[in-house]
């Protein structure tokens, strides 16, 4: 670990009552650093477990900002990029445990590709299967059919197009995207195109940044290199809020990008299919549950 300027790569750690996991996340960092300076940025939206204070008294090379409330996501990534000056940034999600690999070997990925604003890894879920992390953008027919019917038949042909079927993640690929959970985000990239919008409390950051950053020239990358565990929902839950305000942020997404031209007539009917898919999704989850 170093001092904020020194550092080669910084990792910001957004966390919200994540209970024992963030310590987990920062003892893999501290085992899994490899050789290289990290700075790494715990940034604490008001927690009301004390989870922050006792992973950082554990990890007393982490620095820690505590928000007097809430601010969400996309502005916290925004406060840890004001706080470092690495030229490369981990946005990790606290309730991730890194498993194969070191942050040097990632480091080496980025260097390795010259335009990629974005590197992301293969993640597992905590049984060790693969989490399709590293997807296209997808069509009109692709969203809405895997919208819709994902959550009842996952195997259907929108949505194994959308994962890329056929494509184990054990090779490196240029993709549209990756997890937000665990992303190496080139500074230079970020300082181009300009940082998280903030209007993304919450989910769909990690879409609208990569779109920029195609659009201004840059590539997202996958890499099978390293590796990390996520345990999904940790912070967020899976409450009718959540799910409200995943659909929300989707809509903001399609329309901010993908509602041009003649599709600008599209957007109170995208409005309504996604509040009824997130309604449909919340009924099925509290029948399955």
């Amino acid at each position: 670990m170093t001092e904020p300027g020194v550092a080669e790569l910084a990792v910001v750690i957004v966390n919200f009552n994540t209970g024992d996991y963030l310590e987990r996340c920062l003892a893999s960092l501290e085992t899994h650093r490899g050789d290289i300076e990290i700075d790494v940025l715990v940034i604490d939206n008001a927690s009301r477990d004390g989870s922050h204070r006792r992973a950082v008294a554990a990890h007393p090379w982490v620095r820690l900002i505590e928000n007097a409330e809430n601010v969400y996501l996309s502005p916290a990534w925004n406060q840890g990029i004001r706080e470092t000056r690495a030229p490369l940034i981990l946005f990790l999600n606290p309730d991730t445990e890194w498993w194969r690999g070191t942050l040097a070997a990632y480091a080496a990925v980025v260097r390795a590709h010259p335009r990629a604003g974005i590197v992301g890894p293969m993640v597992r879920n905590p049984d060790g299967s693969v989490y399709p992390s590293g997807r296209p953008f997808p069509s009109v027919a692709d969203a809405v059919g895997h919208a819709f019917l994902s959550p009842f038949d996952p195997g259907n042909r929108f949505t194994r197009r959308y994962h890329l079927e056929g494509w184990d993640r054990t090779t490196e690929r240029r993709v549209d995207w990756v997890s937000g959970c665990c992303m190496l985000v080139r500074r230079q990239a970020l300082d181009e195109v300009g940082w998280f919008d903030e209007s993304f409390l919450l989910y769909g950051e990690e879409l609208d940044i990569a779109t920029r950053l195609r659009d201004g020239g840059w590539s997202v990358v996958f890499t099978p290199e390293v590796e990390v565990l996520h345990e999904l929902g940790v912070s967020t839950g899976r409450s009718r809020r959540m799910t409200v305000m995943h659909s929300t942020s989707v809509y903001r997404y399609y329309r901010k990008h993908r509602a041009r031209g003649w599709r600008v007539l599209t957007v109170p009917l995208a409005w309504a299919a996604l509040r009824l898919r997130a309604e449909l999704a919340w009924i099925r989850g509290r029948a399955a549950a």
